[in-house]
């Protein structure tokens, strides 16, 4: 199994502040440890190091953006959504610690929790001394999501596009229904379907329930005239 240097390609100097990076609740409290001793204070470190280094490679990447421009793909580059999936990527999901039960349960394998191993590496990174590094893998990894983002936007931002137009037409807002899954448990399919006025407009599935509800709003964005079609 690689380790978090391999991983992210920069060399770790504190080994504690890693492994408490890559900590559950679950195991300091299965463990008999310090809450303290799991990731959350890193977390709360490493989501304010990830937005610092995002606006930054934001910044030079898109100098004619306006501020506004840059903050709509950075509420979507660091959201879990995202950071779940680079960790995916990257292979650190499966450095994370949790709890005996917890770990049955799959919870190593959640959109949050891999979320919040990620930002709290980062945070262990920050007071390791290796920002400047952090800015080198922060434009190497994130640049293809940024882009993809930046790209396709009103995809990844369909709910909120959805909801404006249908409350600019009688104040209603869509209504998302969860129709069913399918897949095994560590590795679901949601269905999602989202309504209006009391009426079925589109359907949509995704790997979690927030990814479903987006392409469900996606498609009734397409099908209401919400969105130009290209």
């Amino acid at each position: 199994m690689s380790t978090v240097s391999e991983i992210f390609e920069i060399p770790t100097l504190d080994q504690k502040l890693f492994e408490i990076a890559l900590t559950h609740p679950s195991y300091t409290k299965d463990n008999g440890l310090e809450y303290v001793e799991c990731y959350e204070r890193l977390e709360f470190l490493g989501d304010s190091v990830l937005k610092l280094l995002i606006s930054d490679f934001l910044y030079k990447k898109y100098p004619l953006y306006t501020e506004g421009d840059m903050s709509k793909i950075r509420s979507i580059a660091v959201s879990d959504n995202t950071l779940s999936k680079i960790a995916f990527q990257i292979g650190l999901n499966k450095l994370i610690r949790a709890g005996i039960h917890d770990e049955k349960q799959g919870v190593t394998r959640l959109e949050s929790v891999t979320a919040c191993a990620f930002e709290a590496t980062l945070g262990a990174y920050y007071l390791d001394g290796k920002l400047e590094n952090l800015k080198e893998f922060i434009a190497r990894v994130f640049n293809p999501y940024i882009e993809e983002i930046d790209k396709n936007f009103e995809k990844y931002n369909a709910k909120a596009i959805l909801q404006e137009f249908t409350q600019s037409l009688t104040k209603h807002t869509p209504v998302y229904k969860l129709l069913g899954t399918k897949g095994p448990e560590h590795n679901k399919i949601f269905e999602i379907e989202v309504s209006y006025e009391g009426k079925a407009i589109a359907t949509g599935e995704g790997r979690t329930k927030k990814d479903a509800e987006q392409n469900a709003a996606y498609e009734a964005c397409k099908i209401l005239g919400a969105i130009c079609q290209k």
